[in-house]
């Protein structure tokens, strides 16, 4: 039988190396898995099977340079974790025992106590048997910090095998963007991440474990293992397994493409992954540990971890072409084919071809300021219908005048750049309308907070590209949002005095909202705005450099920019009198605030494609990254936006529909608790519908609009003959089809290009 896809030809900048402990822990763990239960009476594996996996190779190559000793604990722990894997898959999945299989993981947490002295249950199964010897035998060494990170993560992937569990029950393929993140909990890489440190002897500082660079390498370490996961095992899961959740099956769905463009589009993505990595570990964490004042050891342990992560990524490509696990047939095991670590320009795998094709990757991210002209729109077929709060008209008029007040429409002294806006603009612009749309039945006074807090989010989200992003002055960004931030302390303690318009706001603002929260709405309100802020600091680092982001770090960051958690933390507050906390915060919720978010900010950059490439110079916009990163033309590009808009709506769909009513059973919600979450997604639909009509209504986007605030640019490219603009396309316009090929195109570097065709095929 041959196999669906032809394996592509992988990036991977780091050398592969074996621990020399190899032969001592393929002998510990095939001893340790008959001890606990794992092999021939199991009714999953065989002493042969676990052989031909071969999970002490796994191991040798990930962690090449960590003692005996660690070596047989950690390939213990991969054992035990595939073991669980082929377990849940034979007794819960074949099955399709959902109730069975969430009663099973719920006793899992009970065997990872962080105080051992709590003890264990009696083990009833080879899991538990084998969970709470590894636990054992693992945390002593450790933190209370890790420990505590190390039991969520290990949670986290057992339990969302739930997630794949009802995916499979539902014959439901998930959209792009669920995928990645949800393959992050179920695929364990962030649980990879954790034994990395157990096996480097290097602990990731608490103070700067969450800080976003640290996010970025556990993010981009975990989609760069699951992705080339996918890719090899894609002939076992979808073929024999019956699984949906496979990176190239998904995207061969989203794209309706055949297997090979989908395989070589994943590889594209891993690539993309890898990449990331590297930008920032080389760009991202010296300015942290500056800033956190990181001492010697805290530096060291970081970067041991870095480089564990870079071994991890290695030596697991290095097993997956040998697995009897896996589809490898026809790989070459010679060595070449890699490009080499970047300090290391010779040495294995070196070849011209991979420099040629890396080059051309960066290349490709960069961006400059070019005419586009008017962008067309599609169809938005949202199904919730807007209602605008009466108080509209006073909530602008207060809005303004409070505009005025703080001196956003003319310059103040000592504050360059403080009158982005005039009055005219500003009234055009009508946040008090977005406000009405979002919350409809809110009090006039409700509802003039709600527009001052659009109004000022916004004049700070103009002004940082403006100011700070054309000057690449990222050090100006963050000191600026520290200061913003020191407006709104958390224990309503005195702020300093406000120097510039945007602190003013800050004080003012927050000190019209806070004192009326309870302390834990308060933080988690404060912590909004922070990421928000954050997020504008990460878009001028962007801009310093031309550099158009890479789309699944750009989907995730565009949430915080876009300030949604500000509007969404207030609808929580307003329902949460009666919803556990927990409830919020699980899959199913956060899965349906993303989907919305992600709804409302590609249907902004749909709007915003002219405003924001002709005449700010921004890189941070969906179409771009898209047609950036696929090398396709803006019209193919917005295809593939709507389309993955229309998903992630079908996927709040779901959710509601599917995943909800299971929640209210996992949690055994009272009704009144119920009744706080549909009131909460109704506060959902008016966000997206109010979203939308203010789109449709403001003076912002439309061309005419543009070039009354913009200088105009030095050259026009005129508009295409008959391609609707922002101003005058109807709601209902559609997207023509743009057939797009690209013949004749093969070799390393260029999946991209290949898959233009089918890139064609979207919208």
């Amino acid at each position: 039988m041959t196999q669906p896809f032809e394996l592509p030809a992988f990036y991977m900048p780091y050398p592969a190396r074996l621990n020399p402990h190899l032969e001592a822990a393929r002998t510990h763990t095939r001893d340790w898995a008959r001890e606990m239960g794992m092999l021939e009476g199991s009714g999953i594996w065989t002493t042969g099977d676990l052989d031909a996996h071969d999970y002490a190779l796994l191991c040798s190559y990930t962690h090449p340079d960590c003692d005996e000793t660690k070596l047989s604990l950690v390939t213990d722990w991969y054992t035990w974790v595939f073991f669980f894997d082929d377990h849940f898959l034979e007794v819960y999945k074949r099955s399709q025992d959902r109730d069975g299989g969430k009663a099973y993981l719920d006793r899992l947490p009970l065997f990872m106590p962080v105080d051992l002295a709590s003890g264990f249950p009696e083990p009833t199964n080879p899991v538990e048997a084998g969970l709470a010897d590894l636990w054992a035998r693992t945390v002593p060494s450790m933190s209370e910090d890790w420990r505590a990170r190390f039991a969520e993560h290990t949670a986290n992937l057992l339990n969302e095998s739930l997630w794949e569990l009802s995916n499979m029950n539902a014959h439901r393929i998930p959209n792009p963007v669920e995928y990645i993140e949800m393959r992050r909990k179920v695929g364990g890489a962030p649980w990879s991440a954790n034994l990395v440190e157990f096996a480097a002897g290097a602990e990731v500082p608490p103070a700067i474990a969450e800080s976003r660079p640290l996010r970025v390498l556990r993010e981009t370490f975990a989609d760069g293992v699951h992705l080339r996961n996918d890719l090899f095992s894609y002939e076992r899961e979808t073929l024999d397994e019956g699984e949906l959740s496979n990176g190239v099956l998904v995207l061969e769905t989203f794209f309706g493409c055949g297997t090979q463009e989908a395989a070589d589009a994943v590889n594209e993505l891993l690539t993309s992954r890898l990449q990331q990595f590297e930008d920032t570990v080389f760009t991202e964490l010296g300015p942290l540990f500056a800033e956190y004042g990181t001492d010697p050891r805290g530096c060291a342990d970081v970067l041991a971890y870095v480089k564990g992560l870079q071994d991890w990524q290695s030596g697991g490509h290095e097993w997956h072409m040998r697995s009897s696990r896996y589809m490898n047939k026809g790989v070459d095991l010679s060595g070449g084919g890699s490009p080499p670590f970047p300090f290391a320009p010779s040495g294995l795998g070196m070849s011209a071809a991979n420099i040629v094709a890396t080059l051309n990757r960066v290349q490709r991210r960069m961006h400059h300021q070019h005419p586009v002209g008017p962008s067309p729109l599609p169809q938005f077929a949202l199904p919730f219908s807007v209602r605008v709060s009466p108080h509209h008209q006073a909530a602008l008029r207060a809005s303004v005048a409070w505009a005025r007040e703080m001196g956003m429409l003319e310059p103040q002294p000592g504050d360059p750049g403080s009158d982005i806006w005039t009055e005219e603009m500003l009234e055009g612009f009508d946040f008090a309308l977005c406000s009405a749309g979002l919350d409809p039945d809110a009090t006039r006074e409700e509802l003039d907070l709600s527009a001052k807090w659009l109004t000022w989010g916004t004049y700070v989200d103009d002004y940082f590209p403006a100011l700070y992003g054309r000057t690449g002055d990222v050090a100006g960004a963050k000191l600026r949002a520290d200061r913003l931030m020191a407006q709104m302390p958390v224990d309503l303690g005195e702020p300093p005095a406000p120097a510039t318009v945007m602190e003013r706001g800050a004080a003012d603002l927050w000190m019209r909202t806070a004192p009326a929260m309870p302390r834990r709405v308060r933080q988690d309100y404060h912590d909004s705005v922070r990421k928000m802020l954050d997020g504008f600091v990460w878009e001028v680092a962007n801009l310093s450099h031309h550099r158009v982001p890479d789309p699944i770090d750009y989907i995730e960051m565009r949430r915080a920019t876009f300030g949604s958690d500000l509007t969404m933390s207030l609808c929580r507050l307003k329902h949460g009198a009666d919803v556990p906390d927990e409830v919020f915060r699980s899959g199913p919720v956060r899965s349906l605030e993303n989907s919305a978010v992600d709804y409302a900010t590609l249907l902004n950059d749909l709007f915003s494609y002219q405003k924001e490439i002709e005449f700010e110079g921004e890189v941070h916009n969906a179409l771009l990254v898209v047609e950036t990163f696929f090398g396709c033309d803006h019209d193919t590009a917005i295809g593939i936006v709507t389309d993955l808009m229309n998903q992630r709506l079908s996927q709040f769909q779901h959710v509601v529909s599917h995943e909800l009513p299971v929640l209210y059973g996992d949690f055994d919600l009272s009704p009144a608790a119920r009744a706080g979450v549909e009131a909460y997604v109704d506060d959902l639909r008016n966000w997206l519908a109010g979203i939308l009509h203010w789109h449709q209504g403001v003076k912002r986007y439309d061309e005419a609009t543009l070039q009354r605030n913009f200088a105009p640019a030095p050259t026009r490219s005129p508009a295409k003959p008959g391609v609707p603009s922002v101003a005058s396309v109807p709601a209902t316009a559609s997207v023509p089809s743009m057939p797009f090929t690209v013949p004749g195109i093969s070799g390393l570097g260029t999946s991209a290009a290949r898959v233009r065709e089918l890139l064609g095929r979207t919208g």
